[in-house]
């Protein structure tokens, strides 16, 4: 992987804490998470998309007459 973009040590630390978390959980538990998870990945995918387009003018603007 490109150095550049490599985790730091914080995160680092952080994805081996959430690697024991996931450990202890069931196997229902895990499933649900996930699944949960992605929803949350979908959503920030869908944030950072309007972010841009309101950042690089791509939106309409809205019209006050």
């Amino acid at each position: 992987m490109d150095e550049s973009i490599a985790l730091s040590l914080e995160q680092q630390f952080s994805l081996r804490s959430f690697e024991t978390q996931v450990d202890r959980m069931s196997h229902e538990q895990a499933q649900d998470f996930l699944v949960k998870l992605y929803e949350q990945m979908m959503l920030r995918e869908t944030m950072y998309k309007h972010f841009l387009k309101h950042e690089w003018g791509l939106e309409p603007q809205p019209r006050f007459d």
